[in-house]
């Protein structure tokens, strides 16, 4: 059952997430809602393991979040699941986008997706902005002030011109390292 479940929900995901990986998370939200597959803060995990390894961030989140709910093979499915859609629409849209290329209706369309991808994109950015930066202690939810200054300092430092040239792989062991330091 849960081979069918892992097909259609990243099936589902998509054919929906237009506008990239990042347009996944509203729906890897979602699912922490539905399924026991992950909880919201493996799923800020996975986007941090999304980022930071080879390979489109969606397709990355759909094989770790198959690997948490049926092992390797659930890893398989879900990644299939999520890629299926996008090439049977790239298939038919390479026939066929010459001859719509220019149509009113279908610029029109894509007027009207690319703010709701951008929604879509600053909803998942919410959510992990509360994930990061809350902590709940005593059963209240709190500021994670020290993550917020790490964030803070990253980012200016990520300003910083010399700074600027660094491969994000420095970045994300940096990130990495110092989180080890503060939660020691």
């Amino acid at each position: 059952m849960v081979y069918l479940q892992l097909f259609i929900e990243f099936f589902k995901i998509g054919l929906f997430s237009v506008g990239g990986g990042m347009a996944t998370l509203p729906f890897l939200v979602d699912l922490t809602t539905k399924y026991d597959w992950y909880t919201k803060a493996e799923l800020s995990n996975m986007v941090a393991i999304s980022q930071s390894t080879p390979g489109p961030i969606g397709v990355n989140m759909a094989t770790y979040a198959g690997y948490n709910a049926a092992g390797i093979s659930g890893a398989i499915l879900a990644t299939v699941a999520l890629t299926v859609p996008a090439l049977v629409i790239i298939v038919i849209i390479a026939k066929f986008m010459e001859n719509f290329s220019e149509n009113t209706v279908v610029k029109s369309a894509f007027y009207g997706i690319r703010p709701t991808v951008a929604a879509l994109i600053g909803y998942a950015v919410w959510e992990l902005l509360q994930i990061t930066f809350l902590l709940t202690k005593n059963g209240k939810m709190q500021l994670d002030y020290l993550g917020i200054l790490l964030c803070l300092v990253m980012f200016a430092l990520m300003m910083v011109k010399p700074l600027k040239k660094l491969h994000p792989l420095c970045w994300i062991v940096a990130g990495a390292a110092l989180g080890i330091v503060f939660q020691l």
